[in-house]
């Protein structure tokens, strides 16, 4: 039998002891803690939760913090996800990498679901052309035209993008033979150092062409649009995402150089109006933009807008045909377009879709004869060969893409522009973040995806029977009404002829027409 002695026994007891004691403090300490956020919880007074719910609360607020992660990977389907599904980012990246972008076993959608369209097939279908064709811009007051290409990157500024990513989309551009919107936030190194074609485009903060009061600069817009780059300006007045709001660049996002490229104070917010200064009338506007054309000495010109009433682009119209001066492009941008910031409501609920909005442009340039003068570019979610070749069909001569040339630089759409944290290092202007962005590596994704979107689509266009985009037509697009009821665009929406608003304006156009007034912006 084993005897244990008095001292060990003294000695184990406080081994013990000492065990307990660490263990106590081990548990006092964060119990402690809880106790201290759960009187803080119930003494603050900003959220009601956290006062009836203690220390349980802060559980809400994390899930809430990490549920758009959660959609993102684990709850959506790979077609209902918004604002780009799964299934079009995936073929973005696919493309933008080389891989092959094809599913197996068949179509997920429900194509008998209202709202569903469809492209129109041929029992004769065409040779895919060797060479994508290209679009003349330039109308008969523009002595320097530019063959823009199908598809092309859409406005995104140095400011709202960091210079890895304006400058990997730009070499993308010179690399790919097309065009590389500057947005309005002026012209920056990043812009002209790879080569690419520019087109600068002018908002109404003359961001790089302002005065120190933030007017319009004549000189200094002079200087600028005669870089052998700079192949054509766009003036814009609004944008899809916000029409009529301006824009809105956060302090911290404006360092000392994006201060010196758009002119403005360092570390100070910036706003450009929701106003342009240099015209307040239709008439003023046409003039400006032939103002803008003489400076630019013939480059091509034209204004960007989403569309709204009807009868101010009517009175814009008319004013192109009382001075027989015209821009030599309008885009048009749908209220599905994208932003780095907007206030939801206008996101949600202000301005025409692309459809709409495209075909009410067609139409009044048809109407009014000038559409032959007039090139109509299109933006707003427009991503795969398919999205391209609807919008052809609807009136459009070539496309723009501004997020679907994000994914191909690795944008994850964690919807995080506006924070100035972007994960990927596009839409931010931490170095340390846009550090992470190659841009060798990403022009070349840049590039590879617009040949690839535009390849797909021609091939789509020759699948319909259709040689060159000239061809397309509004009855080659089809929609379900119900589940039983197919029409086509030609047959669902109203076409205007040739002159036919000067000829005699149908009813459902004669108000818009009669009270469309060049002098004034009525709606």
């Amino acid at each position: 039998m084993m005897l244990v002695l008095p001292g060990a026994l003294a000695a184990a007891g406080a081994a013990a002891a000492v065990v307990v004691s660490a263990w106590w403090w081990v548990l006092a300490l964060p119990m402690a803690a809880l106790a201290a956020v759960a009187v803080w919880d119930v003494c603050q007074r900003r959220h009601s939760v956290l006062r009836n719910y203690p220390v349980l609360g802060h559980f809400r607020f994390a899930l809430e913090a990490v549920r758009p992660e959660l959609q993102q990977y684990f709850i959506e389907r790979n077609f209902d996800g918004r604002p780009f599904d799964r299934d079009t980012r995936s073929i973005v990246y696919q493309r933008a990498k080389g891989t092959d972008a094809e599913e197996p076993f068949g179509t997920e959608r429900d194509l008998y679901l209202p709202g569903s369209e469809y492209l129109v097939p041929s029992m004769a279908p065409r040779p895919v052309p060797e060479e994508p064709p290209r679009v003349r811009i330039g109308g008969p007051h523009c002595s320097r035209p530019y063959d823009m290409a199908l598809l092309n990157v859409s406005a995104m500024s140095f400011g709202s993008l960091s210079s890895q990513a304006i400058t990997a989309l730009n070499t993308g551009a010179r690399l790919g033979g097309f065009a590389h919107d500057t947005g309005e936030g002026g012209l920056s190194e990043h812009h002209l150092r790879p080569g690419g074609d520019l087109i600068w485009e002018i908002g109404t903060g003359y961001f790089g062409c302002r005065t120190e009061d933030g007017r319009f600069d004549e000189e200094q817009f002079a200087e600028k649009a005669a870089h052998d780059q700079v192949k054509g300006l766009s003036l814009k007045l609004s944008q899809g995402a916000k029409p009529g709001i301006g824009g809105v660049l956060p302090g911290a996002k404006v360092n000392a150089e994006i201060a010196v490229v758009r002119g403005v104070p360092e570390g100070v917010t910036v706003l450009s109006p929701p106003y342009h200064t240099v015209f307040s009338t239709p008439h003023e506007l046409v003039a400006f933009l032939a103002r803008m054309r003489e400076l630019a000495n013939g480059k091509p010109v034209g204004f960007k807008l989403c569309v709204g009433s009807r009868r101010q682009f009517l009175a814009v119209c008319k004013a192109m045909l009382r001075q027989d001066v015209t821009p030599d492009f309008v885009i048009v941008d749908g209220a599905e377009g994208g932003t780095g910031a907007a206030p939801l409501e206008f996101a949600d609920h202000v301005g025409l879709p692309l459809t709409e909005g495209l075909m009410t442009v067609h139409n009044a340039l048809v109407g009014t004869g000038l559409r032959d003068r007039i090139k109509i570019g299109a933006s707003g979610k427009i991503a795969t060969g398919g999205d391209l070749v609807k919008r052809l069909a609807q009136g459009a001569d070539y496309a723009n893409a501004a997020r679907p040339m994000m994914f191909a630089l690795g944008c994850i759409q964690a919807q995080r522009c506006h924070t100035n944290t972007c994960p990927v290092g596009v839409a931010t202007q931490d170095p340390g973040r846009a550090a992470a962005l190659d841009v060798e590596d990403k022009s070349r994704r840049v590039h590879r995806y617009q040949q690839a979107t535009v390849r797909s689509a021609l091939q789509i266009m020759a699948a319909m029977g259709v040689d060159h985009p000239g061809g397309l037509h509004p009855g080659l697009l089809m929609h379900r009404v119900d589940p039983h009821t197919v029409r086509s665009s030609a047959q669902l929406y109203e076409w205007l002829a040739p002159r036919q608003l000067l000829d005699g304006a149908p009813r459902s156009w004669a108000e818009d027409w009669a009270a469309a007034d060049p002098d004034r912006f009525t709606t």
